[in-house]
């Protein structure tokens, strides 16, 4: 578990679907993650959790944490790490309800997960990825110290490619 001041980070639990799908189903968020239809009833939810989520705790020891919000309890979102086998690469991504939007959490959230990542697993360099429409997280990892390095295909989409500045 990570506690930042207004948020909880924590792995996943199958008490999350209803959350999963809140922030899955809404095409605000999906819009330039490429992956929108993925979810469209609880019972996907569920699976994300199952076979995404918990798949990745057991395989590479780290993957996609829920993210509390302190004051209510509520998930809100996820932040995290998550192994890419295609690229032999750990990508950081993190999703939020728009509620929460433009409030600096997923900066707060990426710097307490980055932090705790490098101190507790053994990822190697972490990459990031985004729509090169999405500016919002082009400014969000230019914060958390990530610089853009060109342009990549993911899921048949040109996104912008991000390394972390040390690496």
């Amino acid at each position: 578990m990570i506690e930042t001041e207004r948020v909880v980070l924590r792995p996943f639990e199958c008490e999350d679907a209803e959350a999963v799908f809140a922030i899955s189903a809404d095409p605000r968020v999906t819009r330039y993650t490429g992956d929108g239809d993925r979810v469209k009833t609880l019972e996907d939810a569920s699976e994300i959790i199952a076979k995404v989520f918990f798949q990745d705790y057991a395989t590479y020891g780290y993957g996609r944490w829920a993210v509390v919000w302190k004051e209510t309890g509520q998930v809100i979102g996820f932040c995290g790490l998550k192994y890419l086998p295609e690229m032999k690469q750990t990508d950081f991504g993190y999703r939020f309800i728009p509620e929460f939007w433009g409030k600096g959490i997923a900066t707060e959230c990426g710097r307490a997960m980055l932090d705790y990542a490098s101190q507790h697993w053994d990822t190697g360099p972490v990459v990031a990825m985004t729509d090169p429409e999405n500016d919002a997280s082009h400014r969000v990892l230019l914060k958390l110290g990530f610089e853009q390095d060109g342009m990549v295909e993911y899921w048949g989409e040109q996104v912008r490619f991000y390394k972390q500045g040390n690496s």
